[in-house]
């Protein structure tokens, strides 16, 4: 089954064909970072417009590079949610329509099943069952994770999600949007030590998370710094550098208890903070001490993408799955409500 995937979920714009046979065949991408990052976060409206924009370029995009037509195309498959609403319905009406005009089915993919799964995509993919850390965007979450719709959470962030924490961090002092990158390139130049930021719950029983505290403590020592007149660029990089040890950690030390409650000692980790190397380098060698495997997509596949939602959806259509011509888009929608598989 050839399908052709597309994310608009947010500020990346995805296109993707995936072969059930053969693999991923050709993907393509555009960010639409340089178009927000003077406004220092998404804009809904602005986003939605770039996507209508982007989509059907990138689509004869992916069908030149994989030497497919439209008559090649056995379904498509699409991000119906959570996210933006207005750049949800963009991917959803343009999957639908094509898959009116070409006679094939349509299937909505949660988008992160989507990120959970990403790591299929590679050469060598994780088994069933696994404890999965999702941290993307708005959300962090701990899942345990027996097949493809068999999930079920075990911890989430109760307030900012880790990938808010860091850019909303990265805007107080002064950094460009989005916030994650910037911290992690300061932090490779922070003073150890200078330092030392709280992490979050770890001091009690439970897989939930809380990440606005952190923030504020962050926002409380760049005060301090500025009002001791300190050197500001060291001060931004020592912060960068505190701020990203105590996230790392926190994440690390709960997905330890999250394998440890579960029995399991395979983790998977994804979302676009799956692409920090610290978090990387924290988790390999738990899972190491463990006798245990980590598993992630390639940096590429860690944020936004049209590969992961094809492969996805290739997943649910091949188990029959597929939508009828309505256009729906949630902008929540939880996972543990999906459909086993």
């Amino acid at each position: 089954m050839l399908v052709l995937g597309l994310e608009t979920s947010c500020d990346e714009t995805g296109v993707a064909l995936y072969d059930s046979e053969r693999g991923l065949l050709a993907d393509a991408l555009f960010s639409q970072i340089d178009l927000h990052r003077v406004y220092g976060g998404v804009v809904p409206e602005l986003a939605s417009r770039d996507h209508v924009k982007r989509m059907l370029p990138l689509i004869r995009q992916v069908l030149d590079e994989a030497g497919k037509q439209a008559g090649d195309i056995d379904a498509l498959a699409y991000t119906a949610g959570p996210g933006l609403v207005g750049a949800l319905l963009v991917g959803a009406s343009c999957a639908q329509a094509l898959a009116f005009a070409w006679d094939v089915p349509a299937v909505g993919v949660h988008h992160m099943e989507g990120h959970l799964l990403a790591p299929m995509l590679e050469e060598q993919p994780p088994a069933f069952p696994f404890v999965a850390l999702l941290v993307s965007g708005g959300h962090t979450q701990l899942v345990r994770v027996d097949g493809i719709g068999q999930y079920q959470l075990l911890g989430e962030s109760l307030d900012d999600a880790a990938g808010e924490a860091f850019d909303k961090t990265a805007k107080l002092m002064g950094l460009n949007y989005p916030g994650g990158p910037e911290i992690a390139k300061l932090a490779e130049q922070g003073t150890p030590g200078r330092f030392v930021f709280p992490r979050p719950m770890t001091d009690r029983p439970g897989l939930d998370f809380s990440f606005s505290g952190l923030k504020t403590f962050a926002l409380n020592t760049w005060q301090q710094c500025r009002d001791n007149g300190d050197d500001l660029d060291q001060a931004r990089r020592d912060i960068a550098l505190a701020f990203q040890q105590a996230v790392v950690e926190t994440l690390t030390i709960k997905c330890k208890r999250a394998l440890k409650q579960s029995g399991l000692n395979s983790l998977v980790i994804a979302g676009g903070v799956s692409a920090n190397k610290a978090l990387r380098e924290h988790l390999e060698r738990m899972l190491g001490e463990m006798k245990g495997k980590v598993f992630y997509a390639r940096p590429r596949f860690c944020t936004d993408n049209g590969a992961m939602i094809a492969y996805a959806g290739c997943q649910r259509l091949l188990a029959g799955q597929h939508e009828d011509l309505a256009i729906k888009v949630q902008a929540r929608w939880p996972m543990e409500s999906l459909p086993a598989i």
